[in-house]
């Protein structure tokens, strides 16, 4: 360790930095189940490893990559809208706003650091696959155990709701699930439709419809309706897989109408609680959330609050505003308050101003289109399958959680920066496109 502390050997260096980095980024999946705090140790490791070599070598282009510059944009306006200088409307959050703010940087630098260098290679981008699969299995086989007995393999029982909680022990399996379950299944499925016969097409049929009917009987409703988003992208992408999109699809269409049945909490939540809520959604938990976003927004237009801001404005009766309809004068005072506002757009808003917003539009477009280049000529199953895990977490008309926050945050930015380097180094080398 000598000779890497003193630069006298910056290959050997250069090896070290990025085996650690990689090890970090392979144990996130599992960090990311079931010690949130560790996968957030794990990508700061993976971070500083990465700036490490960007100094060693002196190799600073990746800073300069067009989503990266949008990204960077965005994180200082939002520094600059989260400064505590009250006399100017910044900074409301003070002190804690300002730190959450700087150390956003992170994520903007883990999937920078997936996508050219440590996930350039081809074979850890193999591993990953599998560690992923693994972890969409695991969730999966969780659930189904869970639906069949009640209780997860741990022991565990179902949400208090009756949603399915998989391997863990609160109501959370979905949202997870439903991210990494299309790079999980979607490039298997395609494997078996190119062999011919009848049993690699029902391999891969039994594989989509399995796959979205564990997302039905979780139990949770955004999920589900993701779920469906993501077998809309890759059916439009990957015409072979559309035959088994259209069979996953009546397979839930089919559990649905038995739900009432089978599965007695799912149906509450899926359909009755889900029409009862679009029916009033002035007055649901979301249309007030958003209500009081809108109005904590148009009251600073420019800057917004800072980061955290919808934490530090939604308790101040400044910014109660009457629900959507009228029928509720506070808009729900203090008991609808929550960290954030359950909508990425919604809470850059919240954090920015309208600046804010569109800054962080113009990057989910660019990382967007970053990842779809030349799919549609060239439509590879597991970039097609990555591309809808990052449209799903960036699909505007959703309920979310924080931007960053963990695990779901964690899932987002690896598959992310794991689609960013498949675009980028097909088979280790440059993308000539």
């Amino acid at each position: 360790m000598s000779d890497i502390a003193v630069g006298s050997n910056p290959d050997r260096a250069l090896a070290v930095l990025d085996r650690l980095a990689l090890g970090c980024v392979l144990l996130s999946p599992l960090l990311l189940l079931h010690a949130h705090g560790l996968a957030e140790v794990a990508i700061a490791v993976a971070d500083l490893c990465f700036l490490a070599r960007s100094v060693i070598t002196r190799d600073w282009a990746w800073a300069r990559t067009p989503w990266l510059i949008i990204g960077w944009v965005w994180w200082a306006w939002l520094i600059v809208c989260s400064l505590p200088v009250p006399a100017f409307g910044l900074g409301q959050g003070g002190a804690s706003s300002l730190i959450q703010a700087v150390v956003l940087a992170r994520f903007l630098v883990f999937v920078a650091a997936l996508e050219h260098t440590i996930l350039r290679p081809p074979e850890p981008r193999r591993w990953l696959y599998w560690l992923v699969a693994a972890s969409a299995a695991y969730i999966a086989i969780h659930a189904t155990f869970q639906f069949l007995t009640g209780y997860n393999l741990y022991g565990e029982r179902v949400g208090i709701d009756g949603e399915l909680t998989g391997p863990f022990g609160k109501p959370r399996a979905g949202p997870a699930y439903v991210r990494i379950l299309f790079p999980a299944i979607v490039p298997w499925a395609a494997a078996m439709l190119a062999r011919p016969g009848i049993r690699p097409m029902l391999w891969a049929w039994l594989v989509l419809i399995g796959g979205a009917a564990v997302s039905m009987l979780i139990g949770q409703r955004m999920p589900l309706l993701l779920t469906g988003l993501g077998l809309a992208v890759a059916a439009l992408l990957l015409p072979r897989l559309r035959w088994g999109v259209v069979a996953a699809c009546v397979a839930i269409v089919a559990l649905l109408a038995a739900s009432p049945v089978i599965a007695p909490e799912a149906h509450l939540r899926l359909v009755s609680k889900f029409t009862l809520q679009m029916e009033h959604f002035s007055t649901s938990a979301y249309g007030e959330l958003y209500a009081r976003a809108l109005e904590i927004s148009v009251r600073n237009p420019i800057t917004g609050l800072g980061a955290e801001g919808f934490s530090t404005g939604c308790t101040q009766p400044k910014y109660y505003r009457p629900s959507f309809d009228g029928s509720v004068a506070d808009g729900g005072g203090t008991r609808i308050c929550w960290h954030h506002p359950h909508n990425y757009y919604m809470e850059a808003l919240v954090n920015g101003g309208f600046p804010g917003l569109i800054l962080f539009s113009a990057l989910a477009a660019a990382w967007l289109m970053a990842l779809g280049r030349g799919l549609w000529r060239q439509p590879e199953p597991l970039r097609v399958a990555l591309f809808a895990a990052a449209l799903i977490q960036l699909w505007p008309i959703a309920s979310s959680t924080g931007f960053t926050a963990m695990p779901i945050g964690g899932w987002s930015f690896l598959l992310l920066g794991w689609g960013l380097a498949e675009a980028r180094w097909p088979n280790g080398t440059r993308d000539p496109i």
